[in-house]
């Protein structure tokens, strides 16, 4: 794991994706999935007469956030603190980590309570806690099959999307403690009752929870969780201490802004017109709930993305993912091929620029820019405009430097501009195809090239020349 946590992918796109789209049982669970919540955001999008209104409306105060980022951070730690919370301060993930670790260490217990959190796993809590004797249990559904599978996410909302049912029957039979064997069954009521079992005791009885936050209220100090099962209003109001990690973008001005993105997040997320759970709380209250509260703020590469004025609208996500939800790509290859602890569209703009190590220059890559994201983004990010932008940025960062696609491309330039020199070009092309048509046979097309021409084949088959070009044949029609 990196100083920034689990945003950097360990290996190029290509080469995660390639494994990935060889599991035919994958493709399978994430089409189903996908256009399953696909249909029921659909479905209630298009009762709201509105919805463009309350698009352009989340995008503006979020941009107004950006734009007063600062003074807005000042004003949530004065309200939280104000409130009887504690508010820290992290540069990066591995400084989160240790404020996490330290709180937690000083209570004296061995285990904590998790709701679903993408900052936690950003920045990678969960290892870095167990490396000091802590054990931390999720309790969402989805993150708990994760869990139990040592397996990482691979989806924003639904962690363990990739699963099918009777795959996470057998993952419980074989892992949960305690399950009973003899009479669980695929049923999805009775895989919620066995994973409801597992969680009761840890629930009575951790003394630690952790969240993160869906959003942040500077004028009040207040903190909000919106989840759908449950678990997540257990973890908040049953633990003595209450530990919130929350990226420094996650703030709104005021409490009334909440409305908008209450409508906007469960529509966008679950298909839902609001979510089951919402739960608010601000700073600790004498006799009700976590008598002590600490509230963790998170830079990790924020502040880097804020500098973009093209890039920085990616800090606008509010992680309902419904962008991975109508991806070509995602739907084909799944999360884990992307890396990082964001994957999809979103994943593709937003980890390049909190942190521009080692592969992660490959993810703006991942995409067919079709504009399918920003037409389902509920807060407008527009996503392809960002991939062009971060490309153009990979290809300005190397100019200067020997390339291979370079030199061809001045090559072909060369060719181009010169209309016999073109012709030339073809017929040179035809004549050099005509041996390699026996070995593509009746397909038309190579699937391996030599290098440097392996590049292409790699991903796609190489077509052939045709045996005549348009020219050639008008020329022949025509002559008489």
């Amino acid at each position: 794991m990196s100083g920034t946590g689990n945003i950097v992918t360990p290996l190029p796109f290509p080469t995660l994706a390639r494994r990935e789209l060889g599991d035919q049982q994958l493709r399978h669970n994430l089409r189903k999935a996908t256009h399953t919540i696909r249909d029921k955001r659909l479905r209630v999008v298009g009762e709201v007469p509105d919805w463009e209104q309350l698009r352009m409306a989340g995008a503006a105060i979020k941009d107004d956030v950006l734009a007063r980022l600062p003074s807005l951070l000042e004003q949530f730690e004065a309200a939280a603190t104000a409130a009887g919370a504690t508010v820290h301060w992290a540069r990066d993930a591995a400084e989160a980590c240790a404020v996490v670790a330290d709180l937690v260490l000083a209570t004296g217990t061995a285990e904590v309570v998790k709701v679903k959190s993408m900052a936690t796993q950003e920045i990678g809590l969960n290892e870095a806690l167990e490396a000091v004797g802590i054990h931390a249990v999720e309790t969402d559904l989805a993150e708990l099959i994760v869990q139990l599978a040592d397996d990482t996410p691979s989806h924003i909302l639904v962690p363990a999307i990739h699963y099918n049912r009777t795959q996470i029957r057998d993952i419980f039979l074989e892992r949960m403690p305690g399950v009973d064997a003899s009479s669980l069954t695929d049923d999805p009521p009775a895989l919620a009752e066995a994973a409801r079992r597992h969680l009761r005791a840890r629930f009575l009885s951790t003394k630690v929870g952790i969240s993160g936050a869906n959003f942040a209220i500077a004028d009040t100090g207040t903190l909000t969780v919106v989840e759908s099962e449950g678990n997540g209003r257990m973890c908040l109001t049953l633990p003595e201490t209450l530990i919130s990690v929350v990226g420094i973008e996650k703030l709104l001005p005021t409490f009334a802004d909440l409305e908008v993105f209450l409508q906007l997040l469960p529509r966008s997320s679950t298909g839902e017109r609001m979510n089951p759970y919402t739960s608010l709380w601000t700073g600790v209250t004498p006799g009700d709930g976590p008598q002590t509260v600490h509230i963790v703020l998170v830079d990790n590469g924020r502040t880097d993305t804020l500098a973009d004025p093209v890039g920085r609208q990616a800090l606008r996500c509010i992680r309902c993912s419904a962008c991975l939800n109508v991806c070509p790509v995602y739907e084909r290859v799944g999360g884990h091929a992307y890396g990082s602890v964001y994957p999809g569209p979103i994943g593709a703009i937003l980890s390049p620029q909190m942190s521009g190590e080692g592969a992660n220059r490959t993810l703006p890559y991942a995409s067919t820019l079709c504009g399918a994201c920003f037409d389902a983004c509920p807060v407008r990010i527009d996503i392809p405009q960002v991939l062009v932008h971060l490309r153009q940025s990979g290809v300005d960062a190397s100019r200067g430097r020997p390339s291979a696609e370079r030199t061809a491309m001045r090559t072909m330039s060369y060719v181009m501009r010169d209309r016999r020199r073109y012709a030339a070009a073809l017929r040179a092309a035809r004549r050099g195809a005509a041996p390699l048509r026996l070995v593509a046979g009746r397909r038309g097309a190579l699937r391996r090239l030599p290098w440097p021409l392996s590049a292409w084949t790699s991903v796609r088959d190489a077509p052939l020349p045709p045996k005549q070009t348009f020219r050639e044949w008008w020329t022949r029609e025509h002559s008489s």
